[in-house]
């Protein structure tokens, strides 16, 4: 299964120690028993991999080894009830259970490094020890029976997924930079996540979250999407600008109030969508640039962007209630043919009294964009002829460049 070196290490001067590396003649041991577990016991590092197998018992201690080199594994396994290690603090691979549907508890209380978690599928496991993982470039967390993740302590990540974690009712990490996606959605209600010192992040998608804070955040790279949560209010205090992606906002149906005091810039386009509880659009004082399109449905009765010097795309806006001071007011930075200031590149639509506002999310073209501020019913919306206006990709300038070539 495997052979066993004598390493040297200094532990103090002049003093040397022996430490046992165990090296897995194909490249990964199978432990199916608890007498296979032991057989590694006197091993400081495991140079492979180890595979958990489907016919275990219902305990596992795989205590000893400090580190195992390549991954860890457990998969499709419906009699383990306890995995356990008291020694193990790194897995220089990926760390992957799926579907281990009778494990009830997880402890190593000492890992707090590997490449990447990949765990779904636990359905029972309720008790979690970690030391905590404050490393790791992936993680993804779906489909457990967690009502906790205080294990998970990044610094800094890649990846990050939490879902269909039913009974999760916190998650809070020192997280700092997060540089491809964070993913949580279709958790328990009444989940909480906090981030205090996140300040940079690449893309994020947030769903069915009773609080969301992220009191740090500065830059969001890509996207920023809040769909279906359960928060009042929003705030992101001190983030100034997107470099390239859309921020949204849909079907967030207890949403109140928003605050964005410092953003300046959002690279791609806005959307702020049938978030029924929303009744004014006034909460970006200082967003100057938007490099796609704004599109705006709702039931609020003011709509102002008081600093706003430049959309690339169209801007389009329609409402439930009567909102004509604000379309008065919004016209003015309508193209030129429409009889503004130009500083709305694409077509420009204003309207009120729509009661059909909410239900416009899709990505279904959004009209002519003859509407100039007129309070009617008819919803005809603002993209340019042959213009698509995508709620997922709006951000794309090109929206804008064509818009304004009409």
């Amino acid at each position: 299964m495997f052979v066993k070196h004598l390493l040297p290490a200094f532990v103090a001067i002049g003093s040397v120690a022996a430490q046992s590396t165990c090296t897995v003649e194909e490249s990964t041991t199978t432990v199916n028993s608890q007498a296979d577990a032991t057989k590694l016991a006197s091993c400081d590092v495991v140079d492979g991999s180890v595979v958990i197998g489907t016919d275990t018992g219902a305990r596992i201690d795989i205590s000893g080894p400090k580190e195992i080199t390549g991954s860890l594994e457990v998969l499709d396994n419906g009699v383990l009830e306890t995995l356990t290690s008291s020694d193990l603090e790194k897995i220089g691979g990926a760390f992957t259970m799926r579907n281990v549907t009778l494990l009830t508890a997880l402890d190593f209380s000492k890992l707090t490094q590997v490449q990447s978690l990949n765990w779904q599928s636990l359905n029972r496991i309720a008790t979690l020890r970690l030391g905590p993982i404050s490393q790791a470039e992936e993680v993804t967390i779906s489909d457990t029976f967690l009502d906790k993740l205080d294990g998970i302590d990044l610094e800094s990540v890649r990846k990050l997924d939490i879902n269909n974690n039913m009974r999760l009712q916190k998650f809070t990490t020192q997280l700092k930079d997060l540089s491809d996606s964070l993913n949580i959605q279709a958790n328990g209600i009444g989940l909480n996540v906090s981030f205090p010192n996140l300040v940079w992040i690449a893309n994020m998608t947030i769903a069915n979250v009773t609080d969301f804070s992220v009191p740090s955040l500065e830059v969001v790279n890509g996207s920023a999407r809040f769909d279906s949560n359960y928060f009042e209010s929003f705030s992101a205090p001190n983030l100034t600008h997107t470099e390239s992606g859309d921020i949204s906002f849909v079907g967030n149906g207890e949403l109140k109030n928003m605050t964005f005091p410092k953003l300046t810039t959002i690279g791609g386009g806005l959307l702020i969508a049938n978030n029924t509880g929303l009744d004014k659009v006034d909460f970006f004082p200082e967003l100057q640039t938007v490099g796609g399109a704004v599109k705006l449905r709702g039931n609020f009765t003011e709509v102002d962007f008081p600093a706003l010097e430049d959309v690339k795309g169209a801007f389009d806006v329609s409402s439930t209630a009567d909102i004509q001071s604000s379309c008065d007011n919004l016209l003015k930075k309508a193209p030129q043919n429409q009889g503004g200031d130009g500083k709305i590149q694409g077509t420009f639509s204003c309207t009120g009294l729509n009661e059909n506002a909410n239900e416009d999310t899709d990505s279904e073209p959004t009209g002519d964009g003859d509407v100039t501020g007129s309070n009617g019913g008819d919803d005809k919306g603002s993209g340019a002829a042959g213009v698509t206006f995508n709620a997922a990709l709006f951000g794309l300038v090109g929206i804008a460049v064509l818009a304004s070539a009409l």
